[in-house]
This record gives C-alpha cells, structure tokens and sequence, in this order.
C-alpha cells in the first residue's frame, strides 16, 4: 500500500474513537439488556476504554504536527498499557481453579466511601469472585479478554498512526 492509499492520521483516530465508542455501547448492550453487571475490574477496563477514545477523540480534532503527535501517542500507548494490563489481570482470575478463586468482596461503589483510594485500589486489583466469574463468551474468549485484544490494538494502531510520517 502506497502513502498515499493510506487514509489520513486524522481520519484514523476518528476511526479509533468510533471503535472506543462501539466498545462501550456493547459493555452499555451487555449491562443494561443481558443483565451483566459490570465486577470493579470491569468499571476499570471500561475507564480505560473510555479514556482511549478520548484521546483518540482530541487527537482527531487536534490533528496535530511535530510534538503534539508524539504526546499523543504516549497518553494512547498509556491508556492503552493500563487497560491491557487490568483486562489480563482480570481474564487471569477468570483462569484459576475454584479453590483459588479470592472470596467476593463489596462493590466499587461501597469501597470508594469508607477506604482511602490506594487501598481502594489494592482491594480491587486482587480481585474478588465476582470477577473470576465468566458470565459472557464469543469465539471461546471471555469479555476480559477480547477487552485485552481490543486495547492493545487500539494502543498499537493509534501508536502507529500518530507517529507515521505523512
């Protein structure tokens, strides 16, 4: 493919913003219409979905040059690492045996009240059984882990595109 075939470094961070919008209207289908909801792992990848798509938006309508596509590229890899790694973390509970499997714990909403936000934090990252739990499946992958899929790829591309030369 030729440079100039290649679609413009704007038009493809619309095309990732569009795609963070997809994501989250099925994670919106999943929770309100099949009834699945979202485990604080789950709260956390949609953040970072959100936050990807974000910066894919900004980045669209910036269409910078010279630096600007290099902070871009560094907020996308960021957003993107952070979600990979919360969705890896998550797909990794939904792999352990029952009997390793941490206990249930309260909802996100509880734990941000009474607990100071690192321990909040720490109280989520080590998961709980309602995360370990897999209530949804297309092609043999559970949501964490297309959510893996989907980030990694949506950091790589917007990466790419926002370093590419014209």
């Amino acid at each position: 493919m030729t440079l100039d075939a290649m679609p413009s470094r704007r038009i493809v961070n619309f095309a990732g913003f569009a795609v963070c919008c997809g994501l989250m209207g099925f994670a919106l289908f999943a929770q309100h219409v099949l009834l699945l909801d979202p485990c604080p792992l789950c709260v956390f990848q949609r953040v970072a979905v959100i936050s990807i798509g974000l910066i894919f938006l900004v980045a669209a309508l910036h269409n910078p040059s010279g630096a600007g596509r290099i902070v871009y590229s560094l907020l996308l890899a960021l957003a993107a690492v952070a979600g990979a790694a919360v969705a890896a973390r998550h797909a990794w509970l939904q792999q352990l045996p029952p009997d390793k499997v941490p206990s249930c714990g309260p909802g996100l909403d509880y734990m941000l009240e009474p607990l100071p936000f690192t321990e909040m934090l720490s109280t989520v990252f080590k998961g709980s059984g309602e995360c370990a739990e897999i209530v949804w499946q297309f092609l043999g992958l559970s949501m964490p882990a297309w959510v893996f899929i989907w980030v990694t790829a949506l950091g790589v591309t917007g990466v790419w595109n926002n370093l590419r030369r014209d």
